[in-house]
C-alpha cells in the first residue's frame, strides 16, 4: 500500500467533478500522492465522489462503493470516504447497508474529510483545484442548487436552492487558472439562465460572459446548462460578437409536447419554445444548439412522442441527447403520477430519437467536408491525435481525428484543420 496516497473516483456529472478537483488540490498542498479514477488497488485512501440523479447513476455509484468497500475489508486499500449527491440523499440508508465505508459525506461537507485523518483544510485554497482533465481546459462552476420544480428531478431536493457564486470569485479562478496555461473554459451550472437573480435582483450572465471574454489568455469560452424558460436573450450578442466565446448553447429542452411540458412542469410552452429557438438562431446563425430530451415520463403517449420526433426534425439540433424517466423519490412526479411505462418502452422510444439523431448528426458532419475550423488537441491516442472545434465540448460531442503519422502536434494547441471525412458523431481532418 502506499503511503500518503490518495485515489478520488468521481462519478456523475461535471460539476461533481468540480467538487473532486477541488478536495484533490488540499491534498495535494498536503503531499499526498494523487491519483484520479485509477485502477490501481494500492491506495492509502480511496474518495469515491457519487452522483444521485437517476437510477443507472445511483447503481453505478453503489456498485462502486461496494467493490472498494471489499477491497476495504480485505485490507488492499488504507481508508475509505464516501461524499457527493448520493450520499447526500441517502446518507442513513447507505451507513446501514455498507458499513465497511469509513465515513460518508454529503454534497457539501466533504472537507471534513481531512478533518477525520488528521489534516486541516486551508481555507486559503478554496478557489484552486488540482485539474483532472488536460490542463488546457478547466469546468467552472457558476452556481450551485436549482430553484426550478421539474417534476422528474431530484437535483434540487440534493443541492438546494441556487446559489450564484460572484463575479469576483469566478473571475479570480480564471485568471488564475489562466496563468497556468488553461485556455478553454466551460461554464456549468444546473440552470445557467437564473445566474445573478439570488445575488444581484437580476440575470447577470452576460455580464460574467463578457467580463470573461475580456481576460487576456482566455482562448474559448462554452456554456452548459441553460434553461429555456426566461432564457437571458442578452447573452446572444455576446455570443455572437465575442471571438472567444463559443457559438455553442447547451439548451435543456426535455420535450415538446404541451400536453408533457406541463406534465414536466417546465414552466414553457411548444409555442414559446419554438419561438426561442428561432431568435437564437436568427442572432446567432453559427450557432450549434446541444438539447437533451426526456423519454417514458408518465402519461407520454405515442402521440407526444411522434410530436418529439417531429421536432427534432424540424430543429435539426447539432446535438442532442436523450435519457428515460427515471420514478425519484420524492419528486413531485414520484408523488403525483403513476409510473406506469415500461422500462423497455422508454428505451424503445429514446432509441426512436437517438436513431433519427443519428441521421442529422451524420448529415451535418458530411456537410462539413472541405471546411476549415479551428481545432484545439486534446490527446493523442493510437495513431491519432485527437481535437474539438469551438462546436464540441470534452466528452460529450464530436470529435476531430488527425492521423498522426506525418506530423507532430502539440497537446493543448491550436491548429487549422480542413475536414476531409466523417462518420456519424465524429470527423476526421488534416492540418492546413
Amino acid at each position: 500500500m502506499k503511503k500518503r496516497s490518495v485515489n478520488i473516483i468521481s462519478l456523475g456529472c461535471s460539476k461533481n467533478l468540480v467538487d473532486a478537483e477541488q478536495l484533490a488540490r488540499q491534498f495535494e498542498a498536503l503531499g499526498y500522492n494523487l491519483e484520479y479514477n485509477s485502477e490501481n488497488i494500492d491506495s492509502e485512501i480511496v474518495i469515491v465522489n457519487t452522483c444521485g440523479f437517476m437510477d443507472a447513476a445511483k447503481q453505478e455509484s453503489i456498485n462502486t462503493i461496494l467493490a472498494y468497500a471489499r477491497l476495504r475489508k480485505s485490507g488492499k486499500i488504507g481508508r475509505l470516504f464516501v461524499m457527493g449527491c448520493l450520499s447526500e440523499r441517502y446518507l442513513n440508508e447507505l451507513q446501514a447497508e455498507i458499513p465497511e465505508v469509513d465515513k460518508y459525506y454529503g454534497k457539501f461537507n466533504y472537507s471534513d474529510i481531512l478533518t477525520e485523518i488528521g489534516q486541516t483544510y486551508r481555507a486559503d485554497l478554496k478557489n484552486e483545484r488540482t485539474l483532472s482533465t488536460p490542463s488546457h481546459y478547466a469546468y467552472i462552476k457558476i452556481s450551485e442548487g436549482c430553484n426550478r420544480t421539474c417534476s422528474y428531478c431530484a437535483i434540487p431536493l440534493i443541492t438546494g436552492r441556487h446559489r450564484s457564486r460572484t463575479m469576483e470569485d469566478i473571475l479570480e479562478e480564471i485568471k488564475r487558472f489562466v496563468k497556468n496555461g488553461t485556455r478553454e473554459f466551460q461554464l456549468i451550472a444546473q440552470d445557467l439562465s437564473y445566474y445573478g437573480l439570488d445575488r444581484y435582483k437580476s440575470q447577470k450572465l452576460s455580464e460574467l460572459i463578457q467580463r470573461i471574454a475580456d481576460i487576456k489568455g482566455v482562448d474559448w469560452i462554452r456554456l452548459h446548462y441553460a434553461y429555456p424558460a426566461n432564457f437571458p436573450f442578452d447573452i446572444l450578442p455576446v455570443i455572437r460578437h465575442r471571438q472567444n466565446v463559443c457559438n455553442y448553447l447547451d439548451l435543456a429542452l426535455q420535450h415538446i409536447s404541451d400536453k408533457m411540458l406541463k406534465l414536466m412542469r417546465r414552466n414553457i410552452t411548444k409555442a414559446e419554445t419554438f419561438d426561442l429557438l428561432k431568435r437564437i438562431r436568427e442572432e446567432v446563425p453559427d450557432i450549434h444548439l446541444r438539447t437533451t430530451l426526456l423519454l417514458g415520463h408518465p402519461q407520454e403517449t405515442e402521440d407526444d412522442v411522434a410530436e418529439l420526433i417531429d421536432f427534432v426534425q424540424e430543429m435539426r439540433f447539432e446535438r442532442l441527447g436523450a435519457f428515460t424517466f427515471s420514478n425519484e423519490e420524492s419528486t413531485y412526479a414520484f408523488r403525483n403520477y403513476a409510473d406506469n411505462i415500461s422500462e423497455s418502452e422508454k428505451l424503445r422510444r429514446m432509441g426512436l430519437v437517438m436513431d433519427i439523431q443519428q441521421l442529422i448528426s451524420e448529415d451535418i458532419n458530411r456537410s462539413k467536408r472541405g471546411k476549415i475550423f479551428k481545432t484545439i488537441i486534446d490527446k493523442k491516442q493510437d495513431n491519432y491525435f485527437i481535437g474539438r472545434t469551438e462546436y464540441d465540448s470534452p466528452e460529450v460531442d464530436n470529435e476531430v481525428l488527425i492521423p498522426a503519422e506525418k506530423q507532430r502536434l502539440t497537446i493543448g494547441e491550436f491548429y487549422s484543420v480542413k475536414i476531409t471525412d466523417n462518420t456519424e458523431f465524429d470527423l476526421y481532418g488534416a492540418v492546413t
